[in-house]
């Protein structure tokens, strides 16, 4: 075999630049001592987040040197990091992050009472100040790598030097005590909205998902997805797109959703004839859906309550219609590329039975209907997570077969170092949202929009799409999110009259979609890793399975009755309208119905579909003929089962 050439040190230098460090798993005393810690942290966490009457402030600046003197130990400064041990600078640099953890704890309360740009800063705010400042930049190198740090790196100097710039980009002096007091000791800085929602709700429906899976949550719905669909054709397929909703529906993760799920799915789809990129993109695009799939959603959902002010209930309750049409896009996808291939289908004998299965796992219904209980009775995020979580403990003993102390203690400790690599991200985030309020950037970014868009918002939507599926390809889903909003919300809200609810909706769900985009796709190289696949091959699938989900936010501007909002005739034409839309891009995007469909009734399902999204009459109507004349062309199409390439 030829071995490939070694990378220069040109190359060694651009990797350990541009790249992310490698996860540490580590044994030892050295990880049952990080596990402790970790495990301190979580229970902190949620103490701070539900009991404690703590500034905002000060206990958000605590979680985060906790998380700081975790990530050091558990990541890589450079892709060549060792993997089985810390470096003597990443103790140096954990050290560090646990004096800034000492320090303020200490001065917590001085920080809360101190007037912002009034008291003058210490010597030793100054350098513990800039400390966790520059702690903060490390950890998004290693975490995100160069991209979103970067970001930061250029709001930083915008922010100190922009005073000297000429035209509409130039802002007032701003000094380095300046700086260093908004960024640091305000919650308009490293410890904005992001960080706080980190700290709080957001790491407790993490705890919720993780214990969910500990205690067998991900088998139950599993098997109550196989037992409802493995039967039919493309069984597997199936059970995968239904077994990711219905685990993704309570983690809120994809990454967590994919190897949950996917270790199962993934596998039993490859021995029925799927290919591995096939199989890993099936699980990728439906543990997407995850992310925007009530009741828990992703955590970018709890910042854009934070953002807006909008009710987490009203958002879950927006988001539903638009979550049910994606999972309905998806499964019709793979239904008909699971007929067009004539894949294998499960055996019946071996399918798991509905009442044994529920049987077995009802008391795993129990969590989901405590969540929904508590949003309806509109307790806040945090305690609709911390209740969520109590009403899973109280089923997990219930079962006590599969409960123990120790898988209770790994699965909290779990929690803590999964969301190490996402509070670094949203520090940085924080950074950048802190500088694009001192500044007054985002007014000057919507100038910049309305100047290249005019009076055309649907150019606007493009870009402003656009521009959040690229941050989202260099950042976690959370700070692309935070960074878009800050950036293009306002214009889509004052200058174009969109209401908070569908601008923020938007951008969100780009965001989402970004997770799963090309060439940056965490829950793609999850699936890779189980398939044996290439991620950039698999996310690429992907987003071919879920391309009416790319389509679906702009609906969110053009038929608002899809977010709830309107009369109920109104929520219901567009909830109709929009399930068309949906089925003929799923049904053009596949290009088979019952055989291959030729090019014209591909082209009149798209266009017309893509039509009846506008709010203008006759576009609409143009839409829904060109959609009715792909439709009724669908009849012809008889043709039998043929096999795919190997390759799709």
């Amino acid at each position: 075999m030829i071995q490939p050439p070694s990378p220069t040190y040109a190359q060694r230098l651009v990797g350990a630049a541009l790249g992310t460090g490698p996860r540490r798993r580590l044994d030892g005393p050295l990880g049952h001592a990080i596990k402790g810690f970790a495990v301190l942290t979580a229970l902190f966490t949620v103490y701070a987040a539900t009991m404690s009457t703590w500034d905002v402030l000060a206990r958000t600046i605590v979680f985060l040197s906790m998380m700081l003197t975790l990530l050091f130990l558990l990541v890589g400064a450079t892709p060549a990091a060792r993997t089985d041990r810390p470096s003597i600078p990443d103790f140096i640099l954990s050290g560090l992050s646990l004096a800034c953890l000492v320090f303020f704890s200490i001065e917590m309360q001085a920080i809360a009472e101190r007037i912002t740009l009034f008291d003058p800063l210490t010597p030793a705010y100054w350098i513990f100040g800039y400390g966790i400042l520059l702690l903060s930049l490390e950890a998004a190198r290693r975490t995100v790598g160069m991209g979103l740090t970067g970001i930061v790196l250029i709001f930083m100097a915008y922010n100190l030097w922009g005073h000297n710039f000429e035209g509409p980009l130039r802002h007032g002096y701003i000094s380095f005590a300046h700086f260093l007091d908004i960024t640091v000791f305000t919650t308009d800085g490293i410890f904005g909205a992001p960080v706080q929602v980190t700290a709080t709700y957001a790491f407790l429906f993490v705890l919720f998902g993780t214990l969910l899976e500990k205690a067998g949550g991900g088998q139950f719905f599993f098997g109550l997805a196989a037992a409802l669909t493995g039967k039919y054709n493309g069984g597997p397929a199936k059970v995968a797109v239904m077994s990711s909703g219905l685990f993704g529906m309570l983690s809120g993760s994809p990454t967590a959703d994919v190897v949950t799920t996917g270790s199962v799915t993934i596998p039993v789809m490859q021995k029925l004839g799927y290919s591995p990129r096939l199989a890993g993109a099936i699980e990728v695009a439906a543990s997407t859906g995850g992310s925007i799939l009530p009741p828990v959603m992703g955590a970018a959902v709890f910042i854009m309550a934070e953002f807006t002010g909008i009710s987490y209930l009203e958002i879950v309750f927006a988001a539903l219609i638009s979550a049910i049409l994606y999972y309905v896009s998806v499964f019709l996808q793979v239904d008909l590329r699971s007929r067009r291939m004539g894949a294998g289908n499960l055996n019946p004998d071996e399918l798991p039975k509905a009442r044994q299965v529920l049987r077995d796992g009802w008391p795993f219904i129990v969590p989901l209907v405590v969540l929904t209980g508590s949003l309806v009775m509109h307790f806040s995020p945090t305690y609709v997570a911390l209740y969520g979580t109590i009403a899973l403990l109280g089923t997990w003993i219930f079962r006590w077969k599969s409960f123990s102390l120790k898988a209770l203690y790994e699965g909290v400790a779990q929690t803590t170092i999964s969301m190490v690599a996402v509070t670094g991200a949203c520090a940085a985030a924080g950074m950048v949202i802190g500088g694009i309020t001192m500044t007054g950037l985002a007014g000057k970014v919507s100038e910049l929009l309305v100047l290249i868009a005019g009076s055309n918002d649907l150019l606007t939507l493009v870009i402003a799409a656009a521009m959040t599926i690229l941050l989202g390809m260099g950042m976690p889903t959370p700070a692309a999110y935070a960074l878009a909003a800050a950036l293009v919300a306002p214009t889509l809200v004052g200058d174009y009259g969109y209401s908070l609810l569908q601008a923020h909706m938007f951008l969100l769900y780009f965001a989402v979609l970004s997770a799963m985009t090309p060439p940056v796709a965490v829950a793609a190289y999850a699936a890779a890793a189980i398939a044996d696949a290439n991620p950039i091959s698999i996310a690429g699938m992907a987003c071919k399975l879920a391309v009416a989900a790319f389509v679906l936010p702009f609906t969110f501007m053009y038929a608002p009755g899809i977010l709830l909002q309107g009369s109920i005739p109104a929520i219901a034409f567009d909830a109709l309208r929009v399930l068309v839309v949906v089925l003929a891009i799923a049904i053009a995007s596949e290009g088979y119905w019952r055989g291959p469909l030729g090019a014209p009734t591909r082209l009149a399902l798209a266009i017309g579909a893509l039509l009846m999204i506008s709010p203008n009459l006759i576009a609409l109507a143009v839409g829904a003929v060109l959609v009715a004349f792909g439709l009724w062309t669908l009849r012809s199409s008889r043709a039998p089962l043929t096999e795919l390439r190997k390759d799709l």
